[in-house]
């Protein structure tokens, strides 16, 4: 029997998607705020989560990336229509789908049915695995080790991160702000500067000549990319 998280922190959208998904084959978990969502996650066998975006405490897209950290689940964002800005960025840090407010009873029945269809046809709950390799670079979760061409590298916990986030998204594009949303957990006020000293320091660390890197690249205009494929 599938479990569903709603998360939303308005009591009745709650409701209403309770009454939406009232239904003897789903059990529904619900959280008010983002970081309950993610104690859910964790403590619960969950199968799909319903994440509204601007939420207190933590919100939708944050709660998202620490849950991406741990699990592959279906995630689809609530959103107003004011917020396609964030829709966007919410499906390109894993948002599985979204569906907009108001919400009309049988898109969100179709949508919840079709992503745990696929979810469950394709074998989904697998864990996450544990050991990334892209090129020369080796990362062990498990260990929370990095090796250069089997050679040990010492990473602070936030170069740590953000080596993470790319070696598990290898050959995709990530922004300043989505950096430090997925490794801060944060709102990215003012965060370019921030994430590109830690991108350089991270550089020296596994990139040969760190002046004309040749695997964790600016992609110009756009963000950073761990290229595929290239030896350092």
């Amino acid at each position: 029997m599938p479990n569903i998280l709603i998360c939303d922190d308005e009591r009745d959208i709650l409701g209403a998607l309770k009454i939406y998904l009232s239904d003897p084959d789903y059990t529904l978990f619900e959280a008010c705020n983002g970081q309950q969502a993610v104690e859910i996650v964790e403590r619960e066998d969950i199968h799909l989560v319903l994440l509204d975006i601007m939420m207190p405490v933590l919100d939708g897209i944050s709660a998202m990336a620490r849950i991406r950290e741990r699990s592959n689940i279906p995630i689809i964002l609530l959103t107003a229509k004011s917020e396609d800005n964030d829709k966007i960025l919410g499906l390109n840090c894993g948002a599985d789908d979204y569906i907009t407010k108001p919400f009309n009873p049988l898109e969100v029945t179709a949508r919840v049915r079709s992503q745990l269809r696929r979810y469950l046809r394709l074998g989904g709950g697998a864990a996450m695995p544990e050991c990334h390799t892209v090129g020369p670079i080796e990362l062990n979760d498990a260990a929370k080790a990095v090796r250069v061409d089997g050679e040990p590298v010492a990473l602070t916990r936030t170069e740590y991160e953000i080596l993470k986030l790319f070696m598990t998204n290898p050959g995709r594009v990530f922004s300043p702000a989505e950096i430090y949303r997925q490794v801060w957990h944060e709102a990215p006020h003012g965060s370019d500067n921030t994430v590109a000293v830690h991108i350089r320091h991270l550089r020296e660390k596994i990139e040969l000549d760190p002046a004309q890197p040749r695997h964790l690249k600016v992609v110009f205009g756009q963000g950073y990319i761990l290229e595929q494929g290239r030896q350092l």
